[in-house]
């Protein structure tokens, strides 16, 4: 009998020792799954979370951000497998999209590969070089100082794009692009060197040399026709009119080279007072085109003057219905009575400048 209540007592504490170790190993087991896989993003009610790391700096930058903008659920338990993983030592710059169901391994996994997210933005049409750069730093780490550097140093932009400081604003196209945040200055100069490039197929190579002009030239008239007109079917019109004055030896006579030199595009009427300005963007003082864009001419404006109307228009002046179209004329006294019924639309709505 004794036998017997022992063997009882020795199974009742194998179940007990089992059930304990059970315990534990379950215990040990959501430790563990808390510490590594337990989703550890807060979610925002704005929409994705990011973390930005900045180029150069170090492992407390980055935990100083997480905890400044509450990007983790608990920080405490990302720091210690941050340790255990190393990443202290290994941080990589740029801008990681932390995904609601990411937990601590996910988080770890993605910086120590590097595996930033992309961004996309759109470059939209500028006239002046602070323009630019005011764009690229809003959006990406770029130094807007080292930028306007680069912009400004000719022996820079001679030998790398054989560009000058006037003319390297022909390189950019406005439309998307793609880049990594932590791009640099130099990288987004190359990259939208790169997308120039492509644009200039063989093609449209040939159509420029056949026009007697080089993309230069090419993206500096486009410029005009864009600040001429935001309507497609008049710009290559447009485009005809201004070639066909350079073919004439007549000056272009452009007044938004005018507004661009007085620094005022929101002119309605340009006066007498505004050709007399002394600049060489001043194309009723000078013959042929300016030394540089005037805006920075998108896909569209570039073809219309690739592919240009053929006519005998030499004058245009905007339509006084105000719709945004031209009309044409090709001798002087059909052009006045085209301008005196504008001035008149002016005039009746009271423009004065």
């Amino acid at each position: 009998m004794p036998t017997t209540e022992a063997a009882h007592s020795s199974r009742r504490l194998l179940w007990y020792v089992l059930l304990l170790a059970l315990l534990i190993g379950s215990g040990l087991f959501y430790g563990a799954w808390r510490v590594l896989w337990e989703p550890n993003v807060a979610v925002s009610p704005y929409g994705a979370a990011f973390l930005y790391i900045r180029t150069g700096t170090g492992y407390a930058a980055v935990l100083d951000s997480l905890r400044q903008h509450e990007l983790l659920r608990n920080q405490s338990t990302f720091e210690w497998l941050a340790e255990q993983r190393g990443y202290p030592r290994l941080v990589r710059p740029g801008r990681y999209r932390l995904n609601p169901t990411y937990g601590n391994n996910d988080i770890l996994d993605m910086l120590l590969q590097g595996k930033q997210d992309t961004l996309d933005f759109t470059l939209n049409a500028f006239k002046y070089k602070p323009q630019l750069t005011q764009q690229i730093s809003r959006q990406l780490e770029a130094d807007s100082v080292e930028l306007r550097k680069l912009l400004n140093d000719n022996t820079f932009l001679t030998r790398r794009y054989h560009l000058d400081t006037t003319t390297v604003l022909t390189m950019f196209l406005p439309g998307p692009y793609r880049f990594f945040w932590n791009t640099s200055a130099h990288q987004f100069l190359d990259s939208a060197a790169a997308v120039h490039r492509r644009f200039w197929t063989r093609q449209r190579q040939q159509r420029a040399d056949s026009l007697g002009l080089s993309p230069v030239q090419v993206h500096v008239l486009a410029s005009i026709v864009q600040r001429e007109t935001a309507m497609k079917e008049d710009k290559p019109v447009i485009a005809g009119v201004y070639l066909n004055r350079l073919r004439r030896g007549m000056r272009l006579q452009a007044d938004p080279t005018l507004l661009w030199a007085i620094g005022n595009f929101g002119v309605k009427r340009v006066l007498n007072k505004d050709k007399l300005v002394d600049s060489p963007y001043n194309t009723y003082k000078h013959k042929g085109l300016p030394p540089g864009p005037i805006t920075s001419a998108n896909r569209q404006s570039l073809d219309a003057v690739l592919k240009p109307a053929a006519h005998q228009y030499v004058f245009f002046c905007a339509r006084p219905d105000g719709s945004g179209y031209s009309d044409f004329a090709e001798t002087f006294a059909e052009h006045k009575q085209n301008a005196r019924r504008y001035q008149h639309r002016l005039d009746s709505l009271g423009i004065k400048r």
